[in-house]
């Protein structure tokens, strides 16, 4: 029977709603909704912070230096993947592609999702991360981890690699809402 019932309700326990309704946490962990069911994550490392706060810089500069007022970047915003599939993310960098105002930003707002992943964030839920930035549309998705920045176009409904950032040279990424030079070595210095 409880076979039957799990079929039956593949999703978590846990709405968008409900997610929101959450106290914050008061050790600086990360609560995200996938498919329902909650996952925590620990403070980010001063590296990650680092990392994330410099990506925050670098996409402003770009995003002013190119004349685009509607465009704004935000670190660490509560994002509505889905309500749907009770999926809500918190990408480490966001650029929007207009001024956003409330506790959530739609993911229809979304021009660029940047995600630093930590060694803790398993590849089931990479991939999972992955899948709900493209099913809901976000056009440009950045991941960072091994050493290395990847940039992704979404074309299709999937993820296409377009820019690999390593400390070897500074790159010039067009996997962005506005087009950007990234040097990695500064990025992780």
């Amino acid at each position: 029977m409880a076979a039957v019932a799990a079929l039956d309700h593949p999703l978590g326990p846990y709405t968008v709603d409900e997610w929101l309704t959450l106290p914050p946490t008061v050790d600086g962990s990360t609560v995200e909704l996938i498919y329902g069911y909650l996952h925590v994550s620990p403070a980010p490392s001063t590296q990650h912070q680092r990392i994330a706060r410099r990506l925050t810089r670098l996409l402003e500069d770009a995003v002013e230096a190119s004349g685009r007022p509607d465009l704004e970047v935000l670190p660490t915003v509560n994002v509505r993947i889905s309500t749907a599939w009770r999926t809500a993310l918190i990408p480490d960098v966001v650029v929007l592609t207009s001024r956003a105002n409330g506790v959530t930003v739609p993911a229809d707002l979304l021009a660029l999702a940047v995600e630093v992943w930590s060694p803790g964030n398993s590849r089931a839920e990479q991939e999972t991360k992955t899948a709900g930035y493209a099913t809901a549309g976000v056009p440009f998705l950045w991941t960072v981890s091994e050493g290395q920045l990847v940039t992704h176009r979404l074309v299709n409904g999937q993820y296409e690699v377009e820019n690999r950032v390593t400390a070897d040279a500074a790159v010039r990424v067009t996997a962005a809402p506005v087009a950007v030079t990234v040097d990695f070595a500064e990025l992780t210095r």
